[in-house]
């Protein structure tokens, strides 16, 4: 069974954002990138399974710039198989990806695709949502464990009120959760493998479709900083306090 793991170039996780002057959108000029961290969660699952036994090839594909490359060579040292590259020098927006990824499922046909449950950048939560419906897939979102059994997928899911677990006929799409699993690091000899393995760049029209936004970013602001609290001498002063404010 082939997995296809989608992963998305986004700014480090460990980096402060900031927003541009002009307010259009946040800074990306000489910022460190790195794959998002709820796609990492992806590829080293799709590697465990391979390591099981349940999987034969592991193909990670991105949408995005030339300098994409790099984060899906990391991927490729973690222990992918090759790569695609859909380059894009337009903003992806959820919809765009999951019509592209659909193309790319159509011409790879996995039994599986894992991908983080969103992205760090837009936190949109959408894409593995809408490539299921486009696929008309079942799916398993917010996975916080996942076991593969013949052509069934059972995905433990981390909802409001605990967890949920729920039985999938593959193929199946599966976005992951934090606690799914720890990423590994690559090791210096898998990342010098990692450049000889295939990685072809492609273009969303070799898939069928158009990147071309529909959404306009209006305003792009800090958050508001917070306010300094108020010390009070006894319990008696702070209910008093709180009854002022209308709290209570």
């Amino acid at each position: 069974m082939k997995v296809l793991v989608p992963v998305k170039r986004v700014v480090d996780a460990n980096v402060k954002v900031r927003v541009k002057g002009d307010g259009s959108g946040v800074e990306l000029a000489n910022v460190k990138m790195a794959m998002n961290p709820f796609d990492e969660i992806a590829v080293e699952e799709a590697i465990r399974l391979k390591d099981a036994g349940k999987v034969e090839e592991i193909i990670v594909v991105s949408i995005g710039p030339a300098q994409a490359q790099e984060t899906l060579r990391t991927a490729l040292a973690m222990g992918a198989d090759r790569a695609i590259l859909v380059k894009t020098d337009e903003t992806a927006e959820p919809l765009g990806v999951a019509k592209v990824l659909k193309g790319v499922v159509d011409a790879e046909k996995p039994g599986l695709v894992i991908l983080g449950k969103q992205a760090i950048d837009d936190d949109a939560n959408q894409t593995g949502q809408m490539l299921a419906a486009l696929l008309g897939w079942a799916q398993g979102t917010f996975a916080s464990k996942v076991e593969i059994n013949g052509d069934k997928a059972k995905v433990t899911r981390e909802v409001d009120g605990g967890l949920q677990t729920i039985d999938l006929k593959m193929p199946a799409i599966v976005t992951v959760d934090l606690r799914l699993n720890q990423p590994r690091y690559a090791s210096l000899p898998n990342i010098m493998k990692a450049k000889k393995k295939p990685l072809d760049e492609k273009s969303a029209a070799d898939f069928g479709a158009d990147l071309k936004p529909r959404l306009k970013v209006v305003k792009t602001e800090e958050p508001g900083g917070r306010k300094a609290g108020v010390k009070v001498k006894d319990v008696a002063e702070l209910v008093s306090s709180l009854k002022s404010a209308g709290v209570i």
